[in-house]
């Protein structure tokens, strides 16, 4: 029976392994953190992700998940609400905020109670690969060299995977800004909405300072708590991917005696236990496998704008799909999913319109530009232009329907 290894159990990998095992594979995820992550960001699933997810049989499961959010609203410094997006403005996939949003760490539990017999290797990782004819000889951190008959990398845009088999075959594009999420409050501890969101995300801007461009702090509902996000534009920042807490006191520094809820919302930030922070930048290759090893979600496909968790979803369905139908061969398998899924790719990372100077406005002229342009367009016909035609992309892929080959 083929067996496969799959690198990264956040989205990407456990959707792979779910309908891999769905098929008749034997598989094995290994993954460098502990344990499965809680919480995690909001994430939207979009087009063709829902249809996955229709699939895999946990759209109800997802659904009672959902953060709760029912739209975006830009703020200004007195709080008041100066534009309105609610989720159902553009469809149920085409706004800021997707009707189906749910927490990464909610998502991942879903998938991973949804499969059995998978199994899964926490705090390991792997330090070589040696493709043979026959298989791929895969040497981890902590466990013993094991054989497998091909590796999937779905270890995101710091892709260990993709660093040891592509020998350098991709290009790392910055999209100019970093971010930070955490827990603002948590339901437990409050019991009620203290911040008043209503079911609102809320986005506050600032203009250039503290050594950095155009800033922005967002806040949304997630069960009854709230979670928090920070983006910053400027420079990449040089900062240690183990030291926490330097990494909160680069966030600090930068929204340093601001106003609105930022002191709170910093308060916050320094209790989260869940913090996360990096850059945001897009990931381009040529290839996206080579022999026996390929590269899923961000591995090979970050940087949409917000189209990464379906990407993740679509592009799992695929390559197990396209794996079962060529009765495991990888390399056929392997070119069947690109050939398949770059289109889709590519079409949906495309940036929205303004880019990341229209989502990070440098100066309190430009923000307050941005909010009188969208709320003249949202009492025209011309408001879709404003998400990019991201309604469309989202579904600009034909899913084959591989349920003949799963084992019955």
């Amino acid at each position: 029976m083929t067996h496969v290894l799959v690198s990264g159990a956040s989205v990407a990998g456990p959707a792979l392994a779910f309908w891999l095992r769905r098929y008749g594979f034997d598989v094995t995820v290994v993954e460098r953190s502990p344990g499965p992550r809680p919480g995690g960001q909001g994430i939207d699933v979009r087009g063709a992700g829902r249809t996955v997810l229709d699939r895999m049989g946990i759209t109800d499961q997802v659904r009672a998940a959902h953060t709760g959010v029912r739209g975006i609203a830009y703020l200004d410094a007195a709080g008041r609400r100066t534009v309105e997006l609610p989720t159902e403005l553009f469809g149920h996939s085409g706004g800021v905020i997707a009707d189906i949003e749910i927490l990464r760490g909610d998502l991942m539990r879903i998938i991973m109670d949804a499969a059995e017999g998978v199994e899964y290797v926490f705090d390991d990782s792997i330090t070589a690969l040696d493709q043979r004819p026959d298989g791929v000889a895969v040497t981890f951190e902590r466990s013993a060299p094991r054989r497998f008959d091909a590796v999937v990398g779905a270890d995101g845009v710091f892709s260990t995977t993709r660093r040891l088999a592509f020998d350098g075959a991709w290009r790392t594009v910055d999209s100019g800004y970093h971010r930070a999420v955490f827990t603002a409050e948590s339901a437990q501890e409050s019991g009620r909405d203290s911040w008043g969101l209503d079911g609102w995300e809320y986005l506050y801007s600032m203009p250039k300072g503290n050594g950095v461009g155009g800033r922005n702090v967002l806040l949304y509902p997630a069960h009854g708590g709230a979670r928090g996000m920070v983006h910053f534009a400027g420079d990449p920042v040089t900062y240690d991917r183990r030291d926490i807490a330097g990494q909160k006191r680069i966030v600090a520094d930068v929204l340093a005696g601001e106003g609105w809820q930022v002191p709170r919302l910093l308060d916050a930030m320094w209790d989260a236990d869940d913090f996360y922070f990096d850059r945001h930048v897009k990931i381009e290759m040529p290839a996206w496998h080579r022999g026996r090893v390929a590269l899923l979600g961000d591995a090979c496909t970050a940087g949409s704008a917000g189209m990464g968790t379906s990407l993740a979803l679509v592009g799992a369905y695929v390559l197990a799909g396209e794996l079962a139908r060529s009765d495991g061969d990888p390399e056929p398998a392997f070119t069947a999913y690109e050939a398949r899924m770059r289109p889709y790719a590519q079409a949906n990372m495309k940036q929205l319109p303004g880019g990341a100077r229209g989502f990070l406005p440098p100066s309190t002229f430009e923000i307050k530009a941005r909010t009188a342009v969208m709320g003249a367009m949202l009492k025209t016909p011309l408001a879709r232009m404003m998400m990019g035609g991201i309604d469309k992309a989202v579904d600009s892929i034909d899913l084959p329907d591989y349920a003949r080959l799963a084992v019955r």
